[in-house]
């Protein structure tokens, strides 16, 4: 039995598990997922991925994990950004990922960013590898969050970061409102014209709304052995920034 409500949440069946569900989704919307994600958020996703970019900045990481990678989008940012010595791109989906590796092989950027197929509940990495650690929109698709929150402090060196971009539901009025209806309609409607697959449009709004925001969220960080975990909700609530320190 699962401990949070997304976790029950799949994207296409009740029988086969939630991780099998995810790859599958993933593998089929990878071909248009960049461009859909863009049009979703209006652009407003790039500036969030540098806010919480630029929070590392102080820190100057060296060796980086990217979990839950996708296309690889925040990747090379922060690549481009922070300038670590490597950076690895860890994702369930390989067709995602063979995106993201065109992606960076036009930044130019093979010497540093390489990408993994990984299960976040159980990382293959040993312990205190990584000195910062980002996950950006993908941590609410976790089959099981505890664990994937346990092994990312695993992997982490002492003092190291943790940075969670992930998408919330506003709670003031209109935005609250104005939000309901863009999630149930316009979402849907859009990612079934531009990537013939309807429930994974259908899937993320539920997904959203299922996931633990805010200081529920924080506690459950805190709870994986991670200390001072600080939260900042972005765009009116639409985004939520989580920062935590091991």
């Amino acid at each position: 039995m699962s401990n949070y409500p997304q976790e029950n949440i799949k994207p296409y069946n009740e029988d086969e598990r939630k991780a099998v569900q995810v790859e599958k989704m993933f593998d089929n919307i990878a071909p248009t997922y960049d461009n859909l994600n863009h049009v979703l958020s209006m652009g407003i996703d790039k500036s969030w991925r540098r806010k919480a970019i630029n929070l590392l900045k102080a820190f100057h990481p060296q060796h980086m994990m990217d979990v839950a990678t996708g296309t690889g989008d925040f990747a090379i940012q922060a690549c481009q950004v922070l300038q670590p010595q490597e950076l690895i791109g860890t994702d369930i989906s390989e067709g995602m990922m063979n995106v993201g590796r065109e992606k960076v092989k036009a930044a130019s950027l093979e010497k540093q960013i390489s990408f993994a197929k990984e299960d976040c509940t159980s990382l293959t990495f040993p312990d205190n590898r990584f000195d910062a650690i980002t996950v950006a929109f993908g941590i609410r698709n976790f089959e099981n969050l505890d664990k994937g929150l346990k092994e990312m402090h695993r992997v982490l060196t002492p003092g190291g970061h943790l940075v969670i971009l992930e998408l919330s539901e506003p709670e003031v009025f209109p935005m609250k409102q104005l939000y309901s209806l863009y999630s149930k309609v316009v979402i849907p409607t859009i990612g079934k014209l531009l990537s013939k697959d309807r429930s994974a449009y259908t899937y993320l709004p539920e997904s959203i709304k299922a996931f633990p925001q805010g200081e529920i969220m924080q506690e459950i960080i805190r709870k994986a052995g991670f200390s001072q975990v600080s939260f900042k909700r972005l765009t009116m609530g639409i985004c939520t920034l989580y920062f935590a320190t091991k």
